[in-house]
């Protein structure tokens, strides 16, 4: 706990010496959309991810120091903080990948810093959840327990913006999931799957277009598309 409270203290800090500058963003051009991804610059940008991530479980938007003492508490399933805080390479890191991996190995959740993620990530249940290092993953997005996005040909997929993944899934090779999508409980998605759509079987097929972001409950309101 006294690495910990360091933390605390350090990353409080440095969340007020950096925080006038505007976060990186990276747009990543696809065929029927542009995705707009964060790129943290600072602990400042980290501490606005975080607080993002924390909306969308709460509603609410809590103060930097509250959710830094809240996530330092024992037994408290604080893997989003360490993962936000470790994709900023900043004079914390060592201790912040520290925290990050024995957060990955209790909860068996593997999202490697490297992943670019966007706003406000919501990972159901937080446990047994295995990403590759290169997937992108856009804003408002939700992974569900037992989810598998993988390659063998280090061409990870494209998760876009509102996506709502079930548990149990496995997304193969470089597919797009595109915007306001929906992939049912045990699905194998190796195709695209279209805005809207929602799809779900042994490959993934389209069922309806019914019911988009109907899982994406208190999506984080980042004004990306207005930039």
């Amino acid at each position: 706990m006294n690495q910990n409270c360091e933390t605390v203290f350090f990353v409080f800090i440095l969340y007020h010496i950096n925080g006038n500058t505007l976060m990186k963003i990276e747009s990543i051009s696809l065929e029927s959309s542009t995705l707009k991804i964060p790129i943290p610059q600072n602990y400042h940008d980290c501490m606005t991810l975080i607080k993002s991530d924390n909306y969308r479980l709460t509603g609410k938007t809590n103060s930097s120091f509250s959710l830094i003492v809240k996530n330092i508490r024992p037994f408290k399933n604080s893997f989003l903080f360490w993962l936000r805080l470790s994709s900023y390479k900043g004079c914390l890191y060592p201790l912040c990948y520290f925290m990050y991996k024995r957060a990955s190995i209790k909860y068996q959740i593997q999202i490697p810093p490297s992943c670019k993620i966007g706003y406000g990530l919501y990972l159901g249940h937080r446990i047994c959840i295995v990403i590759n290092s290169g997937t992108i993953i856009g804003n408002n997005v939700n992974l569900s327990q037992f989810l598998n996005i993988g390659t063998n040909h280090n061409t990870p997929a494209i998760i876009c913006d509102n996506v709502y993944i079930g548990p149990q899934v496995c997304i193969v090779e470089n597919v797009i999931i595109n915007n306001n999508s929906t992939i049912g409980a045990g699905a194998v998605v190796t195709k695209d799957v279209p805005e809207s759509a929602t799809v779900a079987g042994i490959p993934a097929k389209v069922l309806n277009y019914n019911h988009p972001c109907s899982f994406i409950n208190n999506p984080y309101p980042h004004k990306l598309n207005n930039k």
